[in-house]
């Protein structure tokens, strides 16, 4: 299976291989699922036999033809309440042990899901939908609850209550009832299990369905201003009506193909309980069964048949519930193509020397991005890449971080190859204020602090300042408890720049890399920016992906990079004297600038 696609429904039936992938979440309390079952089995013995005790009493009450008599109806009168109490007493015991089980089991199932997403390459997370995949863990959560709480402790129920009220009709009735409830029990499983299979397609299409309008609405909604600036609300609402219809037509579907399934479930019991009471009936006008036995076979069929409809309900929903949790498990099959070595190691920093040993690169084999690509960025230095779009910038940055590895050649920091030690220590030692810089909706102190959780307040308010933040969070009126909305669009671009910057010093990686962090500013919150990255930049290995070479026109080196090749590298100086490539692209900036000021 290919990182970052979803597997396609290509087969209707449910793999009962989900529930072995539930049991080590459902046996870590194995002592409390033992004691429950314990007091199912006792609350099912008391079940069945309330009918047997009813019927006792009611030919106790028969036959009593004096006051004193009247003492043993009462007596089984006042049993039958007992076990009436008994019954729902044990019952509800055994769900209050159980309730824990079921509880642990959605959390390790739901903290398992969201690690292993965290884990994935970013090529999944790239083609992932982020409302359908929210959307199928919530579904899958809510799936184990229903599978666990009523496939231990409903299924098992019934059949236990099944088993013994067949036993009790062989031993005190004619067997001709006993034929009758397993024909019907027969008939009933059959046709629930083959109209269930039947119906998964369009639970399956349901609930695609319902993943499809959710991205579909998360995706407009997240994007609020660009729908605002192109006059696309109508657009946006026929779109999501569409996916709203395609949810209405498979919930329609879903519908009539359970007034199928009910319509032959409720016929197989109709036709079971007429046949038993014709029977009895019969047997009672003959004198083989007394009124007391006819009440009891009555209350056992009520017994029998009534949890049998439930038998229907459970297994319908739990088939139900394992597509739910077959689809959040599928998310747990996607595999990152980013992994540690089996002997990969602590990467040991040491001065923070980077290497680029003939790499080259590409996303897919019909367009290379990186072609033989050496360069060395020496300790502690400050270095800039320049090129125009394309020319493989971005990638070099993602390739030091490990989302994606080299398709040829090596990368290596302080000698140590990047592949062979693990991502986490690599990581770590690197900081990355991107282009675009996204931020969480909530406040703008817990977003700095992002960087670090565990600084004091003190490091904050120096990183704030390293950051030229201050006078800008002293100006708001929450301060540090003020909200930055969702993504941080309540914050300009050079604001939520400014606070990237400060999380990233808060990190305290001593390998630093701004991508384009001033392409989109304005002259003045880019001055803020610069100063910002100076200040931050000393004694770090920092890597400057410009798209304004005013802003690099001091590193000590920089790399002009052309179809993923370095064609030029020096200083500022040195390369405008070489007048090649880079000169080229100084001389059409400063074009650009005059035919603004002229403008």
């Amino acid at each position: 299976m290919r990182s970052g696609h979803f597997p396609s429904d290509t087969n209707d039936e449910i793999s009962w291989q989900t529930l072995k992938q539930l049991l080590p979440f459902l046996f870590e309390y194995k002592y409390r699922v033992t004691f429950a079952l314990l007091f199912l089995i006792v609350a099912k013995v008391a079940s069945v036999s309330i009918p047997y005790v009813f019927g006792l009493a009611v030919d106790a009450l028969n036959e009593s033809d004096s006051t004193d008599l009247i003492i043993v109806p009462i007596a089984l009168i006042s049993m039958y309440g007992v076990l009436r109490l008994s019954n729902v007493l044990f019952g509800e015991i055994r769900d209050l042990l159980f309730g824990r089980v079921t509880e642990r089991a959605m959390r390790r199932i739901g903290l398992s899901v969201f690690k292993h997403l965290h884990a994935l390459d970013i090529n999944f997370h790239l083609s992932r939908r982020t409302g359908g995949v929210a959307r199928d863990i919530e579904r899958g959560v809510s799936g184990v609850s229903f599978l666990l709480r009523f496939m231990v402790f409903n299924i098992v129920p019934v059949l236990l209550e099944v088993l013994f009220v067949t036993v009790i009709f062989f031993m005190q009735f004619s067997i001709y009832f006993v034929l009758i409830i397993l024909t019907c029990i027969v008939s009933y499983i059959a046709w629930t299990a083959k109209a269930t299979e039947w119906r998964t397609q369009f639970i399956r299409q349901a609930n695609e369905a319902d993943s499809k309008s959710n991205t579909t609405a998360v995706d407009s909604l997240l994007n609020y201003e660009t729908v605002k600036y192109f006059n696309n609300e109508h657009y946006e609402a026929d779109r999501y009506d569409l996916e709203l219809a395609e949810w209405e037509t498979a919930r329609r579907k879903n519908r009539l193909s359970l007034f199928a399934l009910n319509s032959g479930q409720a016929m197989i019991v109709a036709v079971a309980m007429v046949g038993m009471l014709l029977l009895a009936g019969f047997n009672v006008a003959n004198g083989e069964l007394s009124l007391g036995q006819f009440t009891m076979i009555n209350g056992y069929i009520m017994q029998i048949f009534m949890p049998l409809n439930f038998f229907g309900f459970v297994y319908r929903e739990m088939k139900g519930s394992m597509a739910n949790i077959e689809k959040m498990f599928n998310l747990l099959k996607e595999q990152p193509s980013i992994h540690d070595a089996e002997d990969a190691k602590q990467l040991e920093f040491q001065q923070g020397e980077i290497e680029f040993d003939s790499v080259g690169f590409h996303y897919t084999p019909e367009r290379s991005i990186l072609n033989d690509l050496n360069l060395t960025i020496k300790a502690g230095s400050k270095v800039a890449f320049v090129g125009p779009s394309g020319a493989g910038k971005s990638t070099i940055m993602k390739l030091l971080y490990r989302f994606y590895d080299p398709t040829s050649g090596s990368i290596k920091v302080d000698g140590q190859d990047i592949k062979r030690v693990t991502q986490f220590s690599l990581r770590q030692k690197i900081g990355i204020v991107p282009q675009d810089t996204v931020l969480f909706n909530t406040t703008i102190g817990e977003n700095i602090r992002y960087g670090n959780t565990e600084v004091s307040d003190v490091d904050v308010e120096q990183a704030v300042e390293h950051a030229f933040l201050r006078d800008f969070i002293a100006a708001l009126p929450n301060g540090y408890d003020t909200m930055v909305g969702e993504r941080g669009l309540k914050l300009s671009g050079g604001e939520k720049q400014r606070v990237a910057i400060a999380r990233t010093i808060l990190k305290g990686s001593p390998i630093l890399i701004f991508d384009e962090a001033t392409s989109s500013l304005d002259s003045h919150s880019e001055r803020f920016i610069m100063q910002a990255i100076h200040q931050v930049a000393r004694n770090h290995t920092t890597l400057i992906i410009a798209h304004r070479l005013s802003t690099i026109v001091d590193v000590d080196k920089i790399f002009v990079l052309d179809q993923g090749k370095v064609v030029e590298q020096g200083n500022h100086q040195e390369l405008l004297e070489k007048q090649g490539h880079y000169a080229r692209l100084w001389q059409a900036q400063l074009q650009e600038k005059l035919e603004e000021q002229e403008g």
